[in-house]
């Protein structure tokens, strides 16, 4: 037989492994007139089968190698979404921006509406603004906590249309502020307080292009492996948590003395 004639004895372990990885194809892989013949598979996966039954440490260590892969790749897709500053992420086209929207340095925030931490951290990025006149800040809704919370991000999208920089930061100091649950209701009676043209603010927060921006922001979050409000990207960084204003400043302050968050 074929594999006879190679000594298969005389295999190391490591091709033997290699083989198994290989012998799953081979199976659902319809045999070719210069392929192996049913009787070789067969003692391909034979000879496979009892070196895995001896050794089957060796599927812990392929697992543990796949899963580093995996690993690194989504370390450097996110790495590459950080550090593209044209990119998706920084983009102002479907979110608000606020601070200085020529600003050099962007801070982008994930928050949600109803999250109890970003309520906490809005004196952090009021404060944060005030002291950096070149920041630029863009808000990117990621509504996780409760339908309420989808509700009041498809207004506040809406919102932002009509509202913009100082305007529509006080609209989100005003909502974001607010105790209690935040739905629609919350969203439209703050708008409406700030003079919104109310007709045209519901009829935006129902079309269907309202919710790009949140769609937009989820699949960034995805794949930036943010999991929780608030997160911030700023100078490559990714930072998940209301971390505080200090946190934030020696960040920007590192930013303008070595152009990243962290300098080495």
């Amino acid at each position: 037989m074929f594999l006879r004639s190679l000594e298969v004895s005389r295999l190391h372990a490591g091709r033997l492994a290699v083989l198994a990885l290989g012998v799953v194809a081979l199976a659902c892989t319809p045999v070719r007139a210069d392929g192996f013949s049913a009787g070789q598979k067969a003692d391909i996966e034979s000879i496979i089968k009892d070196y895995l039954m001896q050794k089957p440490e060796v599927l812990r260590e392929a697992i543990g190698v796949l899963e580093a892969r995996e690993k690194a790749a989504e370390t450097k897709a996110r790495q590459d979404i950080v550090a593209d500053p044209s990119g998706l992420l920084f983009s102002g086209a479907n979110q608000a921006v606020i601070g200085n929207p020529g600003g050099k340095i962007t801070l982008i925030e994930f928050f949600d509406y109803n999250c109890g931490y970003c309520k906490r951290a809005l004196n952090d990025l009021a404060r944060l603004m005030k002291d950096n006149p070149d920041l630029r800040v863009v808000l990117r809704d990621l509504p996780i906590l409760s339908p309420g919370s989808v509700e009041a991000a498809r207004v506040a999208n809406a919102a932002r249309l009509q509202f913009k920089g100082d305007k529509f930061w006080e609209f989100h100091q005003k909502l974001l502020g607010s105790h209690g649950p935040v739905g629609k209701a919350e969203a439209l009676a703050a708008a409406k307080e700030l003079g919104a043209d109310m007709k045209q603010l519901e009829k935006d927060a129902a079309a269907p292009a309202t919710g790009v921006g949140i769609e937009e922001s989820e699949k960034l979050a995805k794949s930036l492996q943010v999991t929780g409000t608030p997160s911030y990207v700023i100078g490559g960084d990714v930072v998940v948590g209301a971390v505080g204003y200090d946190d934030l400043q020696a960040k920007v302050a590192n930013i303008k003395k070595c152009g990243k968050a962290i300098c080495s």
